[in-house]
């Protein structure tokens, strides 16, 4: 049996069976346990572990482990205090306080046994490279002064990496243009507050990605959206919209964008670089999906980073979405005196990201098991792609009228289903889940009102297949639900 699911069994098995024992009476020892459900010394360690956290059990070394006391009724708490003093604002603020993280939580939580998830942010586990991943931890852990105080700014060999990566055979980049960052999250948020004042307006593409936005409502800043079509961000509204606002920040993701798939235009892409340059403006590249490239798909354009002579592009990069979600490391990029901003926030709000995961990180991108990794993933994602695109097609017929695909990236780990107007697409997320299918409805990406109901689904993180063709037969039962069949 899995060791996971053997030791869930024996921590409910010893859970169910403490009321036999009075308060700080000892349990049976560890090897009378392991001679009686017949599992291992690790397995009857964990599950204690697993209880002793719940509070049911104490455990002393060399003695055993013991029933925990009771512990005291726990006072009512009154927190009504909270709702005045979170809602209370200064007179100088421009921005509500309050965050909706609802988009962000919908990609983090745990989807329920049974539950088809078609709105995870991360590769499957069968899909990450986990013998990769721990070769690479154990030898880091041997390398010498590896869990020493690594450089604020991150390990050398590291941030030369990612100049290499981000800076393309041009050399645009030197590692001294980088600094290694706590994943991408952490670099958009370090990057925002870096680079706008609380209470000023941010230009943001129009759907985005939710996380972004979340993280600029908290730094007070306030998001102003700028439309897109299949070649990405519009960029004669984009320049409308510095002129109008006066904001001095726009937020992209020119490549595989999260939710619509577009990439930017080779029209566009020097363009949005004039517009930011004319209004004085930074531009920050969030370039989460570059390693998430399909196996079919084209020559990849440049970073915008590597086509920016003037400083005008912070680059945001990370090794988390190709890799595991807890290899959280990533990247800033960036050339002139907003570097030595970058730096300073990061250094206040986190130090610096722990040694051990950057060089396990480095042991992962020099190994040969990383080039590896990447092939073996853009041709699973083509695959699983054209899976979920098929199944959709079958279930939901061609677009037009209906519920459709506009855009099938030829890279990152999702699609965007456009529902027809009218759509509840709350209400069809609600029946989905009851129907064994989780998925994103699309009003969290974005900043204003949305011109249309839409469903974010993902591919990436269901475990092949028959998943995906089995959740969009669930996602059309609940359609039908919500739609009475129409």
């Amino acid at each position: 049996m899995h060791e996971r699911s053997s030791v869930a069994e024996l921590a409910a098995i010893l859970r169910s069976g403490l009321n036999r024992y009075s308060p700080g009476e000892k349990l049976p020892s560890s090897r009378a346990l392991v001679e009686r459900h017949r599992v291992s010394p690790v397995t009857v360690s964990r599950a204690l572990a697993e209880l002793a956290a719940e509070g049911l059990v104490v455990t002393r070394p060399g003695a055993g482990a013991f029933r925990a006391e009771a512990r005291p009724q726990a006072r009512p708490v009154d927190t009504s205090w909270q709702e005045i003093a979170l809602s209370a604002e200064a007179a100088g603020d421009h921005a509500p306080r309050g965050v909706d993280a609802s988009g962000v939580l919908a990609t983090l939580a745990a989807p329920a046994a049974g539950v088809i998830e078609l709105n995870g942010g991360y590769l499957h586990p069968a899909l990450q490279p986990e013998r990769a991943l721990a070769a690479a931890l154990a030898r880091a852990g041997r390398r010498p002064g590896a869990w020493g105080r690594p450089p604020m700014e991150g390990v050398t060999e590291l941030r030369a990496w990612f100049a290499r990566e981000t800076g393309g055979p041009g050399g645009a980049l030197a590692e001294s243009d980088v600094l290694v960052t706590a994943g991408g999250q952490s670099a958009l948020t370090a990057a925002l507050r870096a680079l706008a004042p609380p209470g000023a307006p941010v230009l943001v593409e129009s759907p985005t990605y939710p996380g972004m936005l979340a993280a600029a409502r908290a730094s007070g800043l306030r998001p102003v959206p700028v439309p897109m079509d299949a070649d990405g961000v519009r960029t004669d509204l984009l320049a409308e919209a510095f002129r109008a606002s006066g904001a001095r920040l726009f937020v992209c993701q020119p490549l595989f964008q999260n939710p619509t798939g577009a990439v930017l235009a080779a029209g566009r892409r020097a363009e949005v670089l004039r517009v930011a340059r004319a209004a004085g403006a930074f531009v920050v590249e969030d370039d989460f999906a570059r390693r998430l490239v399909h196996e079919d798909a084209p020559p990849l354009p440049p970073t915008l980073i590597s086509d920016d002579p003037d400083g005008t592009v912070v680059h945001v990069c990370s090794l988390t979405k190709a890799t595991s979600p807890s290899l959280r490391v990533g990247a800033l990029a960036a050339r002139g005196p907003v570097l030595d901003r970058l730096r300073a926030i990061q250094v206040v709000d986190s130090f610096f990201v722990p040694r051990p995961l950057q060089e396990a990180a480095l042991e992962l991108v020099g190994s040969p098991a990383w080039s590896r990794h990447l092939r073996s993933i853009s041709g699973q994602l083509a695959v699983r792609r054209e899976a979920l695109a098929a199944a959709l097609r079958l279930h939901f017929g061609d677009t037009g009228t209906g519920p459709g695909v506009r855009v099938v990236p030829p890279g990152g780990y999702h699609l965007w289903l456009r529902l027809p107007d009218g759509t509840d697409e709350a209400a069809l997320a609600g029946a989905a889940l009851r129907a064994g299918v989780a998925v994103a409805p699309g009003r969290p990406y974005f900043a204003a009102e949305p011109p249309a109901p839409h469903l974010r689904l993902t591919f990436a993180s269901a475990a092949g297949t028959a998943e995906l063709a089995e959740g969009a037969r669930r996602l059309r039962a609940a359609y039908d639900e919500v739609t009475g069949g129409a």
